[in-house]
């Protein structure tokens, strides 16, 4: 069986360790517990004559996932040293921003733009920016399958997605 060669012995420089990421990513869960304790606290997360109050069940949950994230942070800090091996190269950092960047911005901007418009932009740019189609393909594709998004949601299922001012220009 072949094994894998590690990407930082290939002259790709490491931008972030494990241990740093694992690190990030338990002080985001641990934010995430605190922050879903107090709001299931808030809702109520005793027992009451009538069994548990709503927060009752999530607020224990919370607990646990923090005590879990607290542990493995703990264990993070004071059990290892040194970066541990490489999480992300500049290269694949790179690769996943090309998709991340882009759909976040699908995102913003489907807010204004409508789901369709959007829609056509993002596959229009990933398919002749990321995937080095030909420009025509590209419009050709992104126009084809907003269209059929559009026929499958707003008219064959009558479902209300976000529209923006050209499908107001067109009465829709």
């Amino acid at each position: 069986m072949a094994e894998e060669a590690d990407p930082a012995e290939g002259g790709a420089s490491a931008v972030v360790g494990t241990r740093s990421a694992d690190i990030i990513v338990y002080l985001m869960l641990l934010g995430l517990a605190a922050f879903l304790g107090f709001d299931n606290w808030r809702t109520g997360m005793s027992w009451e004559a009538d069994g548990p109050q709503a927060g009752y069940f999530p607020f224990y949950l919370s607990v646990l996932l923090g005590a879990a994230s607290l542990y493995g942070l703990v264990h993070k800090l004071l059990r290892e040293r040194g970066p541990g091996e490489t999480f992300v190269t500049g290269e694949q950092l790179r690769r996943v921003m090309q998709v991340f960047v882009p759909t976040l911005l699908f995102c913003v901007f489907m807010q204004w733009l409508g789901l369709y418009v959007a829609s056509f932009v993002l596959i229009t740019g990933f398919m002749w920016l990321v995937g080095r189609i030909a420009l025509w393909k590209s419009l050709v594709t992104g126009f084809l399958f907003s269209v059929i998004m559009f026929i499958t949601f707003d008219i064959a299922f009558d479902v209300i997605m976000p529209k923006g001012p050209l499908e107001a220009a067109f009465g829709y």
